[in-house]
């Protein structure tokens, strides 16, 4: 029996420290095909996006993916970036050279669209790291999509945590809450990745001398993007060691017994101003809806980790050593 193909996948990003790992994860595991990669507007405005999703590319040697541009603002309100996070590059603390290859010819959405009609049906996993603006104006422009979508895994929501960007909403759903409306109410497989999980997946000193004692360019560039001036792990609300969120959706792809949870309904709050945004997970049943998500609740955050370590260093050498 020959080996499983490598399961198809689109990136939907808004790069941004914590989805650069999650790329460059993606790039270096031959289990996943990555079809292409989507930039929105969201951690950092959109022409920043684009060009962070290209030099990645280049960093993690694949620049044949084509990017696309997508959104540049959310659905219906005005933007808002997690700049005092990721710098106003979207990438503090690395410097890449500015990407060669020029983004792909047509809009994010319309090659969405397009990648999904020209697919067998149920091939395409979509990895969400970022504001669900791209695929939620995919589905309003051809809602026949949805049915055509093997999964999307999300980075989004919260519940026991509360909160990072306001004290009811994670910053993924936040940013635009109508768009997050608009996927959960579309019948897709939704495996959505909380702020319960990822938090507890952080860049510990002990972690970050792991990487830094790995001997390639990908390893050493999440070291630069996790790093304080003085070499230390960067703090995130006063607590040591930044979290790896976005990371946790492609080691789910590839190591889902790391995972653990349940399906069960989850709404977005897109009135109140108190809440705006906030994800109303329904673990009881209290409210008789029938589920659309399944809700991570668990995760063996060391074996993340590992996982990471291990493909990071399996990628080329830095130059000089």
């Amino acid at each position: 029996m020959g080996p499983a193909a490598a399961r198809r996948i689109i990136i939907d990003t808004d790069p941004g420290k914590d989805d650069a790992v999650a790329i460059l994860l993606a790039l270096a595991s031959p289990e996943l095909e990555v079809m292409s990669l989507m930039a929105v507007a969201g951690n950092v405005p959109l022409a920043r996006t684009e060009t962070n999703a290209r030099a990645l590319l280049e960093l993690g040697g694949r620049p044949d993916i084509p990017v696309f541009r997508g959104c540049e603002r959310p659905l219906v309100r005005d933007p808002v970036t997690a700049k005092h996070v990721h710098g106003a590059s979207g990438l503090e603390g690395l410097a890449l050279p500015e990407p060669t290859c020029p983004a792909a010819d047509g809009h994010a959405v319309d090659h969405l669209i397009a990648a999904l009609n020209n697919t067998p049906a149920g091939t395409v996993t979509l990895c969400l790291l970022g504001p669900a603006t791209n695929l939620a104006m995919a589905l309003v422009k051809a809602p026949e999509i949805a049915t055509r979508i093997q999964e999307v895994v999300w980075m989004a929501g919260a519940r026991r945590e509360g909160g990072n960007v306001t004290p009811a909403a994670e910053y993924n759903v936040h940013a635009d809450p109508e768009a997050a409306a608009v996927l959960l109410r579309s019948r897709i497989p939704i495996v959505m990745i909380p702020l319960d999980l990822t938090h507890q997946v952080r860049l510990s000193k002990a972690r970050l001398n792991r990487l830094r004692a790995i001997p390639t360019a990908t390893a050493a560039a999440v070291v630069d993007l996790f790093s304080d001036a003085a070499g230390d792990p960067v703090r995130e609300h006063g607590i040591e060691g930044a979290p790896l969120h976005d990371p946790c959706v492609v080691a789910y792809l590839l190591r889902p017994a790391l995972f653990s949870g349940h399906a069960i309904h989850v709404a977005v709050e897109t009135a109140s101003p108190l809440t705006l945004g906030m994800t109303v997970a329904d673990c009881f049943g209290v409210t008789g809806c029938d589920a659309n998500v399944t809700w991570m609740s668990g995760i063996d955050a060391q074996g993340v980790f590992d996982l990471l370590s291990e493909r990071l260093a399996a990628g080329p050498h830095r130059q000089g050593r």
